[in-house]
């Protein structure tokens, strides 16, 4: 009997997708109260996705198969109700979020619901909803001049512009700069504090859990494990590894450490990781003020593997106004370097990767590779490969085998089909080589699309956000096969958001700021400047943010290295190129 305040209430839900071998969902029982701000988490495959398409009806109404048991939500049967009649009450922003705009404009995509139900104060709506999540500057600006993360605030915007009672998002921080996110969660929260709506997110991220979730639900299997206080679940640390989630860095750090807070459970949050050392281990505390975690030392520059020349690049608007992205920028990345890209959304980060690989031609200045000279696509083939932000961007064939061998097969390369079996044996794409690469988890696609760019043996690879999306165990993944390239690509380059691959990972950082280069420097260096992460609205790693708080001049930028610390020693941190601020 569900409880009369619910305003979700799901009873053993078992689903099937029409030719699956194995139900997507399995006997699932949810209920949710009004007004909660609930995060559902889950590996790769768990079900997550296909519970919130049942939330909105889409399961069964568009999505058909084999379904069983019953869903409520906001008093409607969703078997009973159609999904426009659910959309007055439940909103839903999917992983797939490209796929539900449909108008032109920002500003007509926002309108386009409550026009359609016939709202007279649809342009009110729009207005309200746009300023409310900080985009009204782009309301005029066409869908296809959005970045990633631009495109993902107007989807969340247009569901917003309903006003529904329940709103569920899939993924909200996903292919958003770190400012961004953090606004898309505080107008979350906003939405739940001052008008009362009930929050459901599903994130891979547990940090934005901690700070901002009431509860959390443990979905495997295509069922619930359980349903907990967010404090209480994340504290669950070795139940959660065993469901391949990660809970917090400061949590971790806490559970390895045996730190604990007066309640029992591991720390959270920073302010709370400072109050467990100093309450739980005042001598590591006290320790801890004389740790450094060391800046890179300088090494020689190798040769050039791209240079980038008095580069300008504008693209037209329907308008007829140019929009600028670069007006003067020069960069010369070396050979072996592991150069990251951050930025906020739009900075050109993706627009800079496709440039180099002549996908898109500058409007002035010139692009070189290893010494040859890029004005088309041909000219970089050999050299460099990019790897898209949306991975299905790159699948063309009907298998992941002939995905892989495609490009040595086009070019007639002896032993293509031998080099496609090492890539699929390396990058653990055995047992699915005969799938349609579309069908693929996240985390599984991307592994498919490095591969593709492995199979034109480049000396240089470009990646557009290889961690957007994935749970932590698969970016983990992603992390350990970069590492593994790295002997076998000269040089790689990533635009990110994620700083957790920036500390971990790259030796160099390149912030892109209002169209300039505005910083070129070490990770170690970029973190132990918190005006300059400030000012770039940058987000660091729960490691970083733990170590400003306890006044360490130099951040320990990774877990083990912080661990490593208390125990009364720092790891080697090797050498990182030193390269200056820009100024």
């Amino acid at each position: 009997m569900a409880d009369s305040r619910s305003v979700i209430h799901v009873q053993q839900l078992a689903f099937c997708y029409p030719g699956a071998e194995t139900p997507s969902l399995t006997g699932l029982d949810l209920q949710v109260e009004q007004g909660e701000f609930v995060a559902v988490i889950g590996s790769n495959g768990s079900g997550k996705s296909s519970l919130c398409k049942a939330l909105t009806g889409l399961i069964p109404h568009y999505y058909t198969g084999e379904m069983e048991g019953s869903v409520h939500v906001a008093g409607l049967d969703t078997r009973q109700a159609s999904v426009s009649g659910l959309a007055h009450k439940v909103g839903y922003v999917s992983q797939d979020f490209e796929n539900q705009l449909v108008r032109p404009t920002v500003r007509q995509e926002v309108e386009f619901a409550p026009m359609n139900f016939e709202h007279l104060n649809y342009e009110e709506h729009a207005t309200r909803t746009l300023e409310k999540l900080g985009i009204a500057h782009l309301s005029d600006r066409y869908i296809w001049q959005l970045s990633g993360g631009q495109k993902h605030i107007a989807a969340l915007a247009a569901v917003l512009s309903l006003d529904p009672e329940i709103l569920i998002v899939d993924e909200p921080a996903a292919e958003l700069d770190p400012f961004h996110a953090e606004a898309v969660y505080a107008t979350l929260r906003k939405l739940n504090e001052n008008d009362g709506k009930t929050i459901v997110v599903i994130e891979h991220h547990t940090e934005w859990i901690a700070k901002y979730c009431d509860s959390v639900i443990l979905v495997a299997e295509g069922r619930t494990m359980w349903k907990k206080p967010t404090a209480e679940a994340l504290s669950c640390v070795e139940e959660l590894r065993a469901h391949q989630i990660f809970p917090p860095q400061v949590t971790q750090i806490g559970e390895r450490l045996g730190l604990r807070l007066d309640t029992d459970l591991y720390p959270m949050t920073v302010e709370e990781g400072i109050q467990a050392l100093k309450l739980k281990a005042p001598a590591l505390f006290e320790h801890a003020t004389g740790l450094t975690g060391g800046l890179a030392i300088r090494k020689g520059e190798a040769a050039s593997a791209v240079q980038l020349s008095d580069i300008s690049f504008s693209y037209p608007t329907m308008n007829k106004v140019p929009h600028t992205v670069f007006k003067t920028l020069d960069l010369t990345i070396h050979s072996g370097e592991r150069v990251a890209l951050v930025g906020g959304n739009g900075a050109g980060k993706s627009t800079l990767l496709r440039m180099m690989t002549g996908l898109i031609k500058p409007s002035g200045g010139s692009v070189s590779l290893f010494g040859h000279t890029v004005k088309r696509p041909e000219d970089a083939a050999s050299l460099a490969a990019y790897i898209y932000q949306k991975p299905e961007s790159m699948f063309i064939s009907d298998n992941v085998r002939d995905e892989i061998s495609y490009f040595g097969r086009a070019r007639r390369r002896q032993g293509a089909d031998a080099f496609a079996d090492l890539l699929i044996d390396r990058l653990l794409l055995k047992e699915l080589q005969s799938r349609d690469a579309r069908l693929l988890s996240g985390g599984q696609q991307r592994r498919v699309s490095l591969a593709i760019g492995l199979s034109m043996k480049p000396k240089m690879l470009l990646l557009d956000e290889p961690t957007a999306s994935l749970d932590v165990v698969s970016r983990k993944e992603m992390i350990a096969l970069l590492d593994q390239i790295g002997g076998e690509v000269e040089t790689i380059v990533t635009a990110t958001h994620d700083m957790q691959l920036v500390a971990e990972w790259a030796d160099r950082v390149i912030v892109l700021h209002q169209g300039k280069i505005a910083a070129d420097l070490t990770p170690a260096r970029l973190f132990s400047d918190r005006d300059a992460l400030a000012r770039f609205g940058l987000r660091p790693p729960q490691t970083v943010e733990l170590s400003h708080s306890l006044g360490l001049q130099h951040p320990l930028l990774t877990i083990d290295r912080f661990v490593a610390a208390f125990a009364g020693g720092i790891p080697n941190a090797g050498e990182e190129a030193q390269i200056d601020v820009a100024h």
